[in-house]
């Protein structure tokens, strides 16, 4: 089976590991400062912070911000729950923008309506955190507008979006982890993700005070002698001055994420090179509809989504169809708000968010990673086409006998 995706591990990520491996401190050793500088430099941010995994990384990110009771966290319905989840962790509420369904990032549009609605109602919004869906930048020039006119602390959930860039209105272009329109970003570096390190995570920032903080909470709240501004303390003295947690990273990751960074660009590039092959040979194809690019930003090409057009086949049912020619796909994601947890905590129904809804029900992910070949991405596109092929012959001959009206319901015919 031809997998969606697939991380890649060459002989220098093995090698760094295994010298990692012979060093004397194997955590919070010097590979982890190496590790955080060449992030911060590849970024253009000042700071960052590495954890134990993207989710560790949106939790500190929101304590960092002052998330806590009583406070709501605005974010996107259209991506992994622990985006939303962080908020939780923090005793707030997390609440949901819809999205723009050209490209499934969070709508500043309706961003606006919903920080509006909650100044009316005199309700905090202590934090609006927008998704670089699939890895393309949102808008965050108008949604960091908006959020801080709000008085809402700004963090970007880029997991998807390391190696991704944008323009801004005077022509400068940023890459997502500078935070010029955010306080804080966050990275995942799951084995899928621009880079790995197994596991793992972190967040960049220019704030020195946010950056310590972040530190502090990482390992327990621990200040240690060497950070106190009094020569007093013995060198074995430690507080702990907050709750804090261990969301450590390890030396061994920390030299896999430097080998990895090194070939960031190589990777990025492949992917790009493959998203663009997909889109030439997929535009304008009868029963799918590509997620829109603009000008002025580039993805990090985590994903390559289509969307299936309900009156051709259902998504599910195009998805069966590769299967059965050993291609593997995926689906980026059911809303947070529909999964039975979130529905029952806080009583949300379907049609609450309808346009992340609708992208949902029609999305496809299509195999797309740095080391996938020509050979295997035409494949692909071979048996896309050949499965939108057979459903629009089926819709034909139903058509021609009469029963095409009883046997498609909704927009989620199964064919």
């Amino acid at each position: 089976m031809l997998p969606y995706s697939r991380q890649t591990i060459r002989e220098d990520d093995l090698a760094a590991v295994v010298e990692a491996l012979r060093q004397e401190l194997i955590t919070q050793g010097p590979r982890l400062e190496r590790f955080e500088e060449a992030l911060a430099g590849y970024c253009r941010s000042r700071f960052s912070v590495a954890v134990s995994s993207g989710t560790a990384a949106l939790h500190l990110a929101c304590l960092a911000a002052g998330v806590g009771p009583g406070a709501e966290v605005l974010t996107s319905p259209l991506t992994f729950v622990a985006t939303a989840n962080c908020a939780l962790y923090c005793g707030a509420k997390p609440a949901f923008v819809d999205i723009d369904p050209r490209d499934g990032n969070m709508s500043p549009a309706r961003l606006e309506e919903a920080l509006a609605a909650r100044a009316k109602a005199d309700r905090r919004v202590a934090a609006v955190i927008p998704v670089h869906y699939a890895g393309y930048p949102c808008e965050m020039e108008e949604i960091a507008a908006v959020a801080r006119a709000a008085g809402a602390v700004v963090i970007e959930d880029a997991c998807h979006a390391l190696g991704a860039s944008w323009r801004d209105r005077k022509g400068v272009w940023h890459r997502v982890g500078d935070c010029f329109a955010s306080d804080m970003t966050v990275f995942s570096f799951h084995p899928l993700k621009s880079i790995t390190t197994a596991e793992g995570g972190a967040i960049t920032t220019n704030d020195r005070a946010c950056y310590e903080r972040l530190r502090r909470l990482r390992a327990h709240g621990v200040v240690r002698a060497s950070q106190m501004a009094s020569g007093s303390r013995p060198p074995w003295y430690y507080e702990v001055r907050e709750l804090g947690f261990n969301y450590r990273i390890s030396d061994l990751q920390c030299a896999l994420g430097e080998a990895q960074l090194r070939k960031l660009p190589e990777f990025i590039g492949a992917r790009s090179r493959l998203a663009h092959a997909y889109r030439r040979s997929l535009e304008g194809l009868d029963g799918i509809e590509l997620v829109e690019w603009k000008d002025g930003r580039e993805s990090a090409h985590h994903l390559f989504v289509i969307r299936i057009d309900p009156k051709t086949a259902s998504r599910d049912w195009v998805a069966k169809r590769l299967a059965e020619r050993e291609i593997g796909t995926q689906v980026h994601y059911l809303p947070v708000h529909l999964h039975p947890y979130y529905r029952s905590r806080f009583g949300y129904e379907p049609g609450a968010f309808p346009r992340a809804e609708e992208f949902y029900a029609r999305a496809l992910s299509l195999p797309l990673y740095p080391e996938l070949s020509e050979r295997d991405q035409r494949r692909v596109i071979g048996s896309l086409r050949a499965a939108l092929t057979e459903a629009s012959g089926r819709i034909a001959g139903r058509e021609q006998s009469g029963v095409i009206g009883a046997q498609r319901g909704g927009g989620l015919w199964t064919g």
